[in-house]
């Protein structure tokens, strides 16, 4: 397993003052399936950064590959919405945790 961490970008700086219905919902659903994930063990952590230049959400999952990391990002319910989120996966190269230290091959 390795640490990648996620960064979710919205698609406007004032995202999170400014949602629409359809949007709030999308990012409810995006709660639920990064919760789900959490309680699985795959994410260590994750939230919505409060950066007044670039506000993003930010999540540190384990996988075993960029590939399996990249599964988890297109699972997520806002990467299959029309509200044009991008998501950057950043390989760890080392990920340290109370369960546990992961390195990258």
């Amino acid at each position: 397993m390795m640490g990648f961490v996620f960064r979710l970008i919205p698609p406007r700086p004032d995202f999170r003052a400014t949602m629409s219905e359809g949007e709030r919902a999308t990012m409810l659903a995006h709660v639920g399936y990064w919760s789900e994930l959490l309680a699985q063990g795959r994410v260590i952590v994750f939230g919505p950064v409060d950066d007044p230049a670039t506000p993003h959400g930010i999540g540190i999952v384990l996988a075993e590959d960029l590939a399996d990391a990249e599964s988890v990002r297109d699972g997520d319910p806002v990467m299959s919405s029309s509200h044009r989120f991008v998501t950057e996966i950043i390989p760890m190269a080392r990920l340290v945790t109370a369960g546990g230290t992961f390195d990258a091959p």
